[in-house]
């Protein structure tokens, strides 16, 4: 203990204290890391979850129409014709609807029978077509350009080749399988791009097998949503078929070159990504063990180097034999990032703050341990379904990045990913919180729900198909937006409904003020379907609730505001049906 005589005075009362000040200042940085890593712990397994829910959204839209193409060619109940060209006509007609449904990806439709016979279109472009033909049961076939969905035949161009379609991969497996299928697999060769055929049995009018129509699907648009999702630097996801041969992935190459410098399907243990064959090691161990893996689960592993990664993986299967695996894989150092920097500047902070003065070192730690605090209980009240915890947490720096994604989370979780407008829960959240503020009142002051529903949406789904009708509801969220006050508060509800708070109300007259502007403004022709409809609407029925004379809590209002909605239908329907004459 000789050495503290060389200290002076002052250094014998200041170091002990620097001293704890450092100790608790390593105490509170463990501490603060330690409520960092559960906040992203949590917040990572959600965003990952949510990712892979994303692309296998994107995925089963992509993929999941062509068995929409092949019932338009060829609807249920509707037989093949003995010979193709008794029948061109219809066929023309139907595979040119068959080509619309999904014209990118879906732009070839095609069919061949057992005889031999084969008829194919092929859209190049909105008008522009051509049509592949073999009336006979040997030889090549001709070459027919046209314009329009009933253009005349012209330029002939017969292939020097022989086109024999029974012995094409996807009229045999369509012909081996009473359902819908899909081929293997395959790399195109002219766009050298991966494509899935789906095919489909035929039977003529004894109910007899007569040929197979298919219709071609590229995977490009897979590969590019996936390099298109934001993740972080060292973050994959990827498409994998149950062979482990890619279907895509975020970066990297899906196909490599064989000897020859062609282009041939990659193997997920012959990429050169470590993280992506790790990972897809760990899930398919995963997927063994696991019943239903349709919903996207989470999974933290080590690679081979002892790295932590986090995933989620999902499952997408259909009764054709499709099966998918999404992936989404990220090392957990990405995620705290943020965290392990904010602790080293936390300790830089308190080093500095013991030489100037304990207190100000004091502050500064209890300052980043309460933004921390703030985050860990943040991302608890999340998990426990509280989605409007607040987060006052003010940074510009890695904290303040994880503050500002805890509140774009929220702000996703209660906002209508199609529209944009509020969700269901953001609409009940935010009438209770109205409701709360009038009982504090001495007076309550009305405000009205109206409860709004198209008309006809079924019809404009089953006519121009769910991408269109996704345009209408859209068009339709853009038109309340626009034609309410900016304090009034627009909701989709559930499918085709909608829910408005008109904020403040003199009476009832303003109420039947606001609803009638809105019909009249739902009610004018639609202007997203592409091509255009002419005259095509689909026009609302709009039911009202008052607060408070029709309701003291959100349910009963919204209860009366649904049932005013369909009385107003009802009253419609009934008064569409006495002006149509009756038939005699």
């Amino acid at each position: 203990m000789k050495w503290f005589q060389f200290l002076s005075l002052r250094q014998m009362l200041t170091l002990p204290y620097v001293l704890l000040v450092l100790l608790l200042a390593s105490a509170i940085g463990g501490l603060s890391y330690s409520a960092g890593r559960v906040a992203v712990d949590t917040l990572s397994h959600q965003l990952l979850s949510e990712m892979v829910y994303r692309i296998a959204q994107a995925a089963e839209r992509h993929v999941f129409g062509a068995s929409a193409v092949l019932e338009t060619a060829f609807p249920d109940g509707v037989a093949a014709p003995a010979r193709i060209e008794d029948d061109l006509g219809n066929l023309r007609t139907r595979f040119w609807l068959a080509t619309s449904v999904h014209r990118d990806p879906n732009h070839y439709a095609y069919y061949g029978d057992r005889n031999g016979q084969f008829f194919g279109l092929w859209r190049h472009s909105e008008s522009l077509a051509e049509l592949r033909l073999r009336t006979s049961g040997s030889g090549s076939r001709t070459i027919y350009r046209f314009t329009g969905i009933a253009g005349q035949l012209t330029d002939p161009v017969r292939e020097t080749r022989v086109f024999e379609p029974r012995e094409r991969p996807w009229f045999k497996a369509g012909q081996s399988s009473p359902l819908p299928t899909w081929t293997s697999v395959y790399i195109d060769f002219r766009s050298e791009e991966l494509v899935a055929t789906r095919a489909r049995q035929v039977s003529n009018a004894q109910g007899e097998f007569q040929g197979v129509v298919a219709t071609d699907l590229s995977l490009k648009q897979v590969n590019q949503f996936l390099r298109s999702l934001r993740l972080t630097a060292n973050a994959v996801a990827y498409v994998v078929e149950p062979d482990g041969n890619l279907i895509g992935t975020s970066r990297g190459p899906h196909l490599r070159k064989d000897a020859a410098g062609g282009n041939v399907r990659l193997n997920v243990e012959a990429s050169d990504d470590p993280l992506v064959v790790a990972s897809y090691r760990e899930i398919r161990k995963l997927l063994v063990d696991s019943v239903d893996t349709s919903q996207p689960r989470a999974a933290v592993f080590k690679t081979a180097d002892q790295q932590a990664v986090e995933a989620a993986y999902a499952r997408l299967q259909d009764a054709a034999g499709l099966d998918w695996t999404i992936v989404v894989a990220v090392p957990r150092s990405d995620f705290l990032f943020g965290v392990t920097e904010n602790f080293k500047t936390t300790v830089l902070l308190a080093l500095l703050a013991s030489l100037l003065t304990v207190f100000i070192g004091s502050l500064v730690l209890s300052v980043v341990a309460g933004d921390l605090k703030q985050l860990a209980v943040a991302a608890r009240n999340i998990g426990n379904g509280d989605l409007n915890t607040p987060l006052d947490v003010a940074r510009s720096d890695e904290i303040g990045d994880l503050a500002k994604s805890f509140r774009a989370m929220q702000h996703r979780l209660l906002s209508d990913r199609l529209t944009g407008l509020a969700n269901r829960e953001a609409f009940l959240r935010r009438v209770d919180d109205r409701l709360a503020q009038q009982r504090a009142l001495p007076e309550p002051r009305p405000f009205a729900i109206l409860f709004i529903d198209l008309n006809d949406f079924k019809h404009i789904n089953d006519r121009f198909g769910h991408d269109a009708g996704d345009k209408v509801l859209q068009e339709m969220a853009q038109r309340m937006i626009t034609g309410l006050r900016s304090r009034d508060l627009v909701a989709r509800y559930a499918g085709d409904e909608f829910v408005v708070m008109l904020d403040a109300i003199h009476n009832h007259q303003d109420a039947e003020s606001a609803r009638s502007k809105l019909e009249q403004l739902l009610g004018a022709p639609l202007l997203s379907l592409d091509p255009p409809a002419a005259g095509a609407q689909a026009g609302a029925s709009v039911g009202l609730a008052i607060y408070p004379e029709e309701g003291q809590d959100v349910e009963s209002l919204v209860q009366h505001a649904d049932a005013d909605m369909y009385r107003r239908k009802h009253a419609r329907q009934s008064a569409a049906e006495r002006r149509t004459p009756s038939a005699e």
